[in-house]
């Protein structure tokens, strides 16, 4: 059966609260979490952006599900050695429990440094670059790396874990399918989508992880859970590479405020009913996932994770 676990949301919430969630959720029945990894929140109405690798230290001593980001981008903002650096100490302190969900990035946070923001192709063989350098990094050896792209000199990474951190690659086209088929240990997208999934298997993918985002967001009323998730999320619907393009929070609050609060609604599962979140689910289990990450928008924590344990987990963890 498809696992379900809990998505902890940088750009909405600071890193104490990010650490009350985790400990919620395992206690509600949850499996594993992701994170995400952002400088900047996509509009300032969301409000939060802490820095993921001090979060993923606290979460190592509050929890004991395993983690993953979701995603990070090796390319740009930070250093392929310096994700390596980061990702290699995540996994000893997690003992194991620790994926690198790894992405081909956004001009939101990476263009911070003043760097040219390249097309998707390019991205792409950026991404493909690091992470060949970072599994090296990760085997605790020295090395000296001329790439197309990156350089390191005679660089070793001494804490490294005992097993190699497992490199998640997410993907929405069908060129990032096929990398992530190529060069990840599992595949993960945002969309309950059976063709994503079977592309990526057919490219040679395999029987390997899939993994799936999902947004709800549970109130009393559905018309309280629309408000919160239109105001907060609708960044989510946006068409084409505005997500990867734009790089000011106003531009994406100018963006979203285009989205009509139905299609939001026809996305984002919003309000009290159990029945919708668990068929909400079982798209990503019959599209062919295997694990299934829930993100709570806008607060209600509390009433999220009791309905959560009491209603829908049940439902899918024997």
């Amino acid at each position: 059966m498809v696992s379900i676990g809990y998505f902890l949301s940088c750009e909405e919430y600071g890193p104490q609260e990010l650490v009350r969630q985790a400990r919620m959720a395992e206690e509600a029945g949850f499996r594993r979490l992701w994170i995400s990894d952002h400088f900047h929140p996509w509009t300032d109405a969301q409000g939060h952006s802490p820095f993921v690798w001090s979060v993923i230290g606290a979460l190592s001593q509050a929890t004991s599900l395993p983690v993953g980001t979701a995603v990070t981008c090796p390319t740009f903002r930070m250093h392929p050695l310096v994700v390596a650096h980061a990702a290699a100490t995540a996994a000893v302190q997690l003992d194991g429990r620790f994926t690198l969900g790894v992405g081909s990035g956004e001009a939101l946070n990476e263009h911070v440094l003043g760097q040219r923001w390249p097309p998707p192709g390019e991205r792409l063989e950026m991404l493909e670059e690091a992470v060949q350098l970072i599994r090296r990094l990760h085997t605790g050896k020295r090395t000296t790396h001329r790439g197309t792209h990156y350089r390191v000199d005679d660089a070793r990474l001494y804490t490294v874990p005992e097993q190699p951190v497992p490199v998640s690659v997410s993907a929405f086209g069908p060129k990032a399918v096929a990398l992530a088929a190529r060069i990840g240990d599992a595949f993960c997208t945002a969309s309950p989508s059976a063709e994503l999934v079977s592309r990526y298997r057919e490219a040679g993918g395999g029987d390997r992880t899939v993994q799936g985002g999902m947004k709800v967001c549970w109130a009393p009323t559905e018309e309280e859970g629309l408000e919160k998730a239109h105001r907060l999320w609708a960044t989510e619907l946006l068409p084409g590479q505005l997500n990867a393009t734009l790089t000011r929070q106003k531009d994406f609050a100018a963006a979203a405020s285009l989205i009509p609060r139905e299609a939001v609604g026809e996305q984002i599962v919003c309000g009290p009913d159990a029945e919708r979140h668990r068929a909400r689910l079982r798209q990503y289990a019959d599209a062919g996932f295997d694990e299934v990450y829930v993100h709570q928008i806008g607060g209600r924590q509390e009433e999220f994770f009791r309905v959560y344990q009491d209603e829908i987990l049940p439902s899918f963890h024997s």
